[in-house]
């Protein structure tokens, strides 16, 4: 079993060396020139086999091996870049410089990579690069992108025991129609259906779950059945949704600067959202107080849909009805219940399986109607139990807007009876 580590040893030490002047030299940025730096090492690479033969430098145990750790070392983020290049690895963490895993298929296993506390400093340096967000004791989270869509997340000690704790979540699956889910078996065709409709009609959709349940995945094949022509606005933490609208805007949050100033909160965003004429709004994920102006925009008549962590559809609802409280003591839940209840029309539910497959748990329509405190909710389709087949059916509930789907021209109990 091998032993990966950041710093090359020996005759790849030398090739990355000569490469690294060769880059300086002719003013190449390794990372944006991908292309030019392949070809850059290959012309190094072969100047050194030259030198070998020679007996000037000592030989390359494995030339194309070193040539990929030398491009990945100076273009990409060393040992790590082969599990980001890797299309089953779904997420890479480090809990320490000894303990790197990745995810392949929902299934955690630890590495055989193995690092040092200065190199993984020198990796989260290189990915924070880019994004232009900074790491210190002032501020010791950081949320970012990495140039090829991927998100960061690091903290650092104190806040953790000792070492630094990094998080790369890759989105593989790119979903950008709800047709590409049913070829993937996370819902079926008849839900599809529905959804597509629903979206085409307008109607407000919280999608649920748990992390890593697929929710951005699931926003982002939702988004696909908004009408061509209409203009979307996302607001986010960090970047993350991925619309083929043609007319998108997409809108991040910012940190405070050293002097504690400039801070953007997805509230603000969420705000602005609503002077920059949307007809649509996707928000990518509601924590706390932005979940009152996302009701605020909704009740407005502004179509939209957002992601929310939980471990149910009804638990969803309920925690929409507390979220908001959080904007204020002048908002109460006298405010808050009912305009949940008027402003959410659907609830879609993801959940993984125990083999790891991301998959649709349930779709709840929100009737409109409030019990006491409590939003009144019907089941539109639902997961079977594993033991009687696990699929997707559908419920006895009814969904509400009946006549924004009559708009859209669709016949929506035709519809849920199984016709198109």
């Amino acid at each position: 079993m091998s032993i990966d580590t950041l710093a090359p040893t020996g005759a790849t030490a030398i090739l990355e060396h000569e490469v690294r002047e060769l880059v300086r030299r002719r003013a190449i940025d390794p990372v944006r020139d991908r292309a030019g730096l392949e070809r850059l090492v290959a012309e190094a690479a072969a100047d050194y086999a030259e030198r070998v033969t020679r007996g000037v430098v000592p030989a390359l145990a494995d030339p194309d091996g070193a040539a990929r750790a030398v491009v990945d070392a100076l273009g990409g983020l060393g040992p790590l870049q082969r599990y980001l290049d890797d299309p089953e690895v779904e997420e890479i963490w480090i809990n320490s410089p000894a303990q790197v895993f990745v995810a392949r298929r929902g299934v955690p296993e630890l590495t055989t990579t193995i690092l040092t506390a200065a190199q993984v400093r020198d990796l989260v340096e290189r990915m924070l690069k880019a994004s232009g967000r900074r790491l210190d004791l002032s501020s010791p989270f950081v949320d970012a992108s990495l140039p090829g869509g991927e998100r960061l997340h690091v903290v650092i000690p104190d806040v953790t025991r000792e070492h630094m704790a990094v998080n790369i979540r890759k989105h593989l699956v790119r979903a950008d129609h709800l047709d590409h889910l049913v070829r993937l078996g996370s819902l079926t065709a008849h839900a599809a259906a529905f959804l597509d409709a629903a979206v085409r009609a307008g109607l407000n959709v919280l999608v649920s779950g748990a992390t890593q349940a697929g929710k951005t995945t699931m926003l982002n094949a939702l988004a696909g059945s908004i009408p061509a022509g209409q203009r979307v606005i996302s607001c986010e933490e960090v970047f993350e949704v991925r619309l083929a609208a043609r007319d998108h805007v997409a809108m991040q949050c910012r940190q405070p600067s050293l002097e504690g100033t400039g801070e953007i909160p997805l509230r603000r965003l969420v705000k602005e959202a609503l002077r920059m004429r949307p007809d649509r709004i996707v928000i990518g994920e509601v924590r706390e107080a932005e979940s009152f102006d996302m009701l605020v925009a909704l009740n407005a008549g502004i179509p939209g849909m957002c992601t929310v962590h939980a471990n149910s559809a009804r638990e969803a609802v309920t925690k929409m009805c507390t979220l908001p409280l959080l904007a204020g003591e002048n908002v109460s839940d006298r405010f808050v219940v009912p305009t949940v209840a008027s402003a959410i029309d659907l609830v879609v539910h993801l959940d993984v399986a125990a083999d790891g497959a991301r998959q649709v748990r349930e779709v709840v329509a929100v009737t409109g109607r409030v019990e006491g405190d409590r939003v009144e909710t019907a089941g539109l389709f639902h997961r079977l139990p594993a033991e009687q087949g696990g699929d997707l059916v559908r419920g006895d509930g009814f969904p509400p807007g009946a006549e924004r789907f009559a708009r859209a021209g669709v016949d929506v109990r035709t519809l849920l009876a199984g016709g198109r």
